[in-house]
């Protein structure tokens, strides 16, 4: 007897892992969006085509730095961003994330939150990881917005080569982690929009803090070889 026979359904084909939404008309908030990783992303994606909304503690920051950016970013306090915005990604200094997480529980209630932030330390020998509570930066994200869609992303790029208008491809991959598949899929085609990047789904957000550990390694090799290193994923 036939699986079809004993009234059983065919089981679906897989789905092609780089059939991704079209993302193009959502609006991308940035929470530290003056800081040079936020500034640096805020303008890659407006370039891009992106609608942009970049985000401060003080509005008038926001919109001097929107300002210099242009490509049409504009700029508000954190909250105003968070309302506005479709996608949020969370681009704070580390020191400060849980406290800008918590303050922007409501705005950020139904949202997809990406979280790029990586907890480092630095001494007289370098850059170190450190290890939150949680797990990681993105799992104390998701602890701390129970009703946001939580996604890690962004997490090995230079600031430098982000802002450098010069730079028409930032040649790297997107390390995205997160549970849901179409979250994930959006950050991914997110990062598709950037010329020269390319998202790869890397797991759940219990892997996160490998991913966000690894920015204190390519410090490292940045500092030897006076570079601006990202990663490519081979056979992929």
């Amino acid at each position: 007897m036939t699986t079809n026979d004993s009234g059983s359904a065919p089981k679906p084909p897989a789905k092609d892992p780089w059939d991704l939404p079209d993302v193009s008309g959502l609006t991308v908030g940035v929470l530290g969006g003056t800081g040079p990783q936020g500034r640096g992303l805020a303008y890659r994606f407006a370039r891009a085509g992106q609608k942009v909304v970049i985000g401060s503690r003080a509005a008038d920051r926001a919109e001097a730095a929107a300002a210099e950016l242009g490509h049409g970013v504009e700029g508000a306090d954190n909250a105003e961003c968070a309302r506005r915005s479709d996608v949020v990604i969370v681009a704070v200094p580390w020191d400060g994330h849980a406290k800008t997480l918590e303050s922007l529980r409501e705005e950020l209630a139904g949202k997809l939150v990406v979280d790029c932030v990586n907890p480092l330390g630095f001494d007289k020998k370098g850059a170190y990881a450190l290890k939150p509570e949680e797990g990681s930066a993105a799992e104390q994200a998701a602890a701390l917005l129970p009703d946001s869609r939580v996604t890690a992303a962004f997490h090995h790029l230079s600031a430098v080569l982000l802002q450098d208008g010069t730079v028409e491809e930032i040649d790297t991959d997107v390390l995205v982690l997160g549970e849901a598949r179409a979250d994930t899929d959006t950050v991914q085609a997110l990062a598709n929009r950037i010329p020269g990047m390319r998202g790869i789904f890397a797991g759940r957000l219990r892997n996160a803090h490998q991913v966000e550990s690894l920015v204190a390694n390519l410090i490292s090799v940045n500092r030897r070889y006076k570079a601006h290193a990202g990663l490519r994923t081979t056979d992929v």
